[in-house]
């Protein structure tokens, strides 16, 4: 994010995924927390609301008539980033399996 930030560009995460931070975050507590926390400050945070949600479930079953399927909770990350036509960055090379999705890793 820092290097991003680096470059004047937005950073944006869909809610599912700051919520997984925030898990890791709160039950580490301590200074994590509060670096954490000020972090997710700075964010844009791309809301799971109803053309998301339908924008996952179209991605969910493509992904099952090719064999494939990835947890709902990846799926509207996924289906967030891809309508707001945001660059997914992302370690989980899962990811890669969503037709006309951008993904980056590091």
């Amino acid at each position: 994010m820092k290097e991003i930030e680096a470059l004047g560009e937005q950073v944006s995460v869909a809610a599912p995924s700051l919520t997984e931070v925030l898990i890791g975050a709160h039950f580490k507590g301590g200074a994590l927390l509060g670096e954490t926390l000020d972090l997710a400050s700075r964010l844009e945070v791309l809301p799971i609301d109803d053309p998301v949600a339908a924008e996952a479930g179209r991605l969910g079953a493509e992904l099952l008539r090719r064999g494939h399927s990835l947890p709902t909770t990846d799926l509207l990350i996924a289906a967030a980033a891809r309508l707001h036509q945001h660059i997914l960055v992302t370690r989980d090379e899962d990811f890669q399996r969503i037709p006309g999705l951008a993904v980056e890793g590091y």
